[in-house]
């Protein structure tokens, strides 16, 4: 019998405030990263920061807010009330220590349990506070919770408000530093929410008059859309929709100015209410996923005492809209019945091209309905046994602590594919993989989908077919050589997932696996190389003469090296999405405009060749790269 550990009065420890939020920062932030997604730790801090200023502009206090941002610190100003001045402290470092707790003050805020600012102030190397009130002001400096500044009150001839500078703690956040693209994001969202609202961000403005309407005209474009946008507005709700071409629905969905990017409740109401009020107005039998195809649409409730399914706040767990209020289902689906109702009876044009898109998509069901019943029965008899697919334990849509680590690795071939297998994580990481490229589907229906084996078993693995909402995996990583056909396969894959399920990309699920080009090494110490730039930098480290190897594919970096490389530091570049032109973009760079292109492709040819002057003994290497654009 193994010897039992002792357990006594000296067992049981009581962390304070910094200590827990350090030791399992994952409770407050979710998961960690290194920012190369969205939902990545460092932009919880920011929106942590940033949540506060909003609701200061809701309770009427301040209408700008000033953002700057190097790849390292962030720092916030608003222009609100500013903390009272004898409090400055308590706000950022005692948890459940807040002004939100009086429901008259905050009545639908975000933040709610004093946790955010804390948790910040906590995972930064360095924070400052400064609160400007009434012609005086006073500061306060942190490292990692620890108050190691408090400044005496003293004049000033600032603005009322609340400044905030931090810098998260490398050792929490490993080689992390800043993507401006997922932070505009984030700003677009919140002027969206807040009309009147301006947000400089590094010098740039933010603004929007309309609202929701302005959220859909930025990520659709008028050539997509089947009919102009529906923009409804009442108490404490705010809705716009349309259809457009695409395959799927799209959905942008908030709760008291959070973005709900998993949904919850309010989401799953207005996707029902949308199906009934439709089948009303018409008086016909229409089934969802006909009505629901191709939507487009955001909503955004205000709720009081708002519950959330993680303290990351991206979905809403509330079944009532307030503790007397009603439920959440029956608050949207009366607001939709009426004002959608009305819409349609005033706008009959609209109405008509709402029916014209519906029965297209019932079209397009029935015309693939036969072959997607056979596709689907051989992906469930080749998931007894899919030998494209080689799973991990857990997975996305399962309630584990990590489920945001599931991955899966697409590769090419079965040499890459061993490799990553023999050295993966089991329980979080999956492989899947191509023979050889995959099919261009630019300007196919989805009825390839089911036609082609490859794809068909691909979105079964996913479990896409009928959207995100039960997505296995959290990352979806594009696993290819960093080679001219490695470059096209991403290609080729990225035109399969913009093409049929467009919202996996916009939900920032897919990225693109970088594996170092280079080894450069001694007797003393190895340095993977990701860019010819580190390659130099590791030479002249490294001293005379090195040895360096060049990785010119998967296959060819050893199952023990690889561990190394999709492990807690891989790297990972996002796709992301700058253009609303989706068909566009896939037509310019997928389709046959082959001129065109052509004319594109030589106008930016570069030729980068090595520096001989460094190492005479690596061959000259001519590597054409072409731009690529997504």
């Amino acid at each position: 019998m193994a010897d039992q550990v002792e357990y006594s009065d000296d067992s049981i420890r009581s962390l304070d405030w910094k200590e827990h939020i350090r030791l399992r920062p994952g409770m407050y932030i979710g998961k960690l990263g290194d920012g190369s997604a969205y939902d990545d730790g460092i932009y919880v801090l920011l929106k942590e920061i940033v949540d506060n200023s909003i609701d200061e502009f809701v309770m009427g206090a301040g209408r700008t807010i000033d953002i700057n941002m190097s790849d390292h610190k962030v720092a916030v100003r608003d222009y609100g009330r500013g903390i009272p001045l004898g409090k400055v402290i308590d706000c950022v470092s005692k948890i459940n220590t807040g002004g939100k707790y009086d429901s008259k003050a905050f009545q639908k805020s975000v933040g709610l349990n004093g946790v955010g600012t804390k948790a910040v102030n906590a995972l930064s190397a360095s924070f400052t506070v400064q609160s400007y009130r009434d012609n005086r002001t006073k500061v306060a400096e942190f490292a990692k919770g620890e108050l190691i500044r408090d400044d005496a009150e003293k004049e000033t001839t600032q603005r009322n408000g609340t400044a905030i500078n931090f810098f998260p703690d490398e050792t929490i956040f490993r080689n992390y530093h800043f993507r401006p693209e997922f932070v505009e994001n984030m700003i677009w969202n919140y002027v969206f929410l807040n009309s009147g609202l301006t947000v400089n961000f590094n010098g740039q403005k933010f603004l929007s008059e309309r609202g929701l309407y302005d959220l859909l005209t930025k990520n659709t474009t008028a050539e997509n859309l089947r009919y102009p946008i529906i923009h409804l507005k009442g108490p404490d709700i705010e809705i716009a929709m349309t259809h457009g071409q695409q395959y799927g629905e799209e959905y942008y969905s908030f709760v008291n100015g959070q973005h709900t990017t998993q949904g919850g409740t309010h989401q799953a109401a207005f996707r029902e209410a949308v199906v009934k009020t439709v089948r009303e107005f018409f008086d016909k039998d229409y089934d969802a996923s006909d009505i629901r195809a191709s939507i487009v649409a955001a909503i955004a409730i205000k709720v009081q005492e708002p519950v959330f399914e993680s303290q990351t706040k991206t979905k809403l767990g509330s079944q009532n809209v307030g503790p007397d209020g009603p439920s959440v289902r029956t608050f949207i689906g009366d607001f939709v019945k009426k004002a959608l109702d009305d819409y349609l009876h005033k706008n009959s044009a609209v109405a008509e091209a709402l029916k014209a898109r519906i029965l297209q998509s019932e079209r397009e069901r029935k015309d693939i309905a036969g072959i997607k019943k056979l596709a689907n029965e051989r992906a469930k008899k080749a998931s007894l046994h899919n030998r494209k697919l080689r799973d991990c334990k857990l997975h996305f849509e399962d309630s584990h602590e990590r489920r945001q680590d599931t991955t899966l690795f697409i590769t090419e071939g079965d040499s890459a594919s061993g490799s990553i297998t023999k050295s993966r994580d089991v329980m979080t990481q999956a492989v899947f993989s191509l023979k050889g490229k995959p099919l261009n589907c630019f300007g196919l229906t989805k009825k390839v989908v089911y036609e082609n084996e490859e794809f068909n078993l691909l979105q079964h693995a996913l479990n896409i077919e009928d959207g995100i909402e039960n997505l296995r995996y959290n990352n979806v990583v594009i696993a290819t050589d960093a080679d001219v056909d490695g470059m096209h396969i991403r290609l080729l894959l990225m035109t399969f997932f913009l093409q049929f399920f467009p919202d996996l990309v916009k939900a920032g699920h897919v990225f693109i696996l970088q594996t170092p080009l280079f080894r450069v090494r001694n007797k003393k110490e190895t340095v993977y190389c990701y860019s010819d730039e580190e390659r130099v930098n590791a030479i002249n480290r490294l001293g005379v003469k090195p040895e360096i190897t060049r990785f010119k594919g998967l296959g060819e970096i050893s199952p023990e090296e690889f561990g190394l490389f999709i492990g807690k530091d891989m790297r990972l570049d996002p796709v992301i999405l700058r253009d609303a032109n989706v068909k566009g973009l896939l037509e310019y760079f997928m389709g046959k405009n082959t001129p065109t292109r052509q004319q594109h492709i030589i106008g930016n040819l570069r030729v980068e060749k090595d520096d001989e002057t460094v190492n005479p003994t690596i061959a000259v290497a001519e590597d054409v790269v072409l731009p690529v654009a997504v």
